[in-house]
């Protein structure tokens, strides 16, 4: 018996494994690919106080959208920081990352729920409430929310302190954040 020409269906799942597992990681790489790098971020030589109120709201404005997915990361660093003290914690917040990033992040197609298509801003909400929700059940929130304050002024320092000027932000990034620069501003 031949089997010149078929493909053996063990070869085909893994395949498919594999395929998941290339598109996964181009996703990863196309969404940390608007991440700036960290040199950048850090330049010494662009450090300086802005002349008034309205320069600092433009700082604010034009760090955020320029450095954001950074900010992300360095606020979602502190929070984990923040919970190795809480193993608990620590561990729904694991998996509450591993959850975003095979129902929100990493997915080609919309999610479809008993034979529904589910909208992405649901699974947005959805997984954001859960995610504060889990956490403040860990007893740990009291850590959540102060290191989440920290991380806020730590970005709001950086965002006033970081001159703008050797920086290009696209005007479509500049609008999208607008609306978190008023958050933050008013936080402070």
């Amino acid at each position: 018996m031949t089997t010149y020409g078929t493909i053996p269906t063990s070869l085909s799942a893994g395949v498919t494994k594999l395929e998941y597992i290339s598109r996964a990681k181009e996703r990863l790489k196309s969404g940390f690919g608007s991440r700036r790098p960290w040199k950048e971020m850090f330049n010494f030589r662009s450090i300086g106080f802005p002349s008034g109120i309205s320069g600092v709201i433009g700082r604010i404005r034009t760090n955020l959208a320029y450095f954001r997915l950074n900010y992300a990361i360095i606020m979602l660093l502190i929070v984990f920081l923040s919970l190795l003290w809480h193993p608990i914690s620590l561990i729904v917040f694991v998996v509450m990352m591993a959850v975003w990033l095979f129902l929100y992040f990493l997915r080609d197609e919309p999610l479809v729920i008993f034979g529904r298509t589910i909208d992405d801003r649901v699974v947005l909400i959805v997984l954001s409430v859960l995610t504060i929700l889990f956490l403040l059940l860990t007893d740990a929130t009291s850590n959540i929310l102060f290191s989440l304050l920290i991380g806020v002024v730590v970005v709001l320092i950086h965002a006033v302190l970081r001159k703008t000027d050797d920086l290009c932000v696209d005007q479509e990034s500049a609008s999208k954040a607008v609306l978190f620069a008023g958050v933050a501003s008013s936080s402070s």
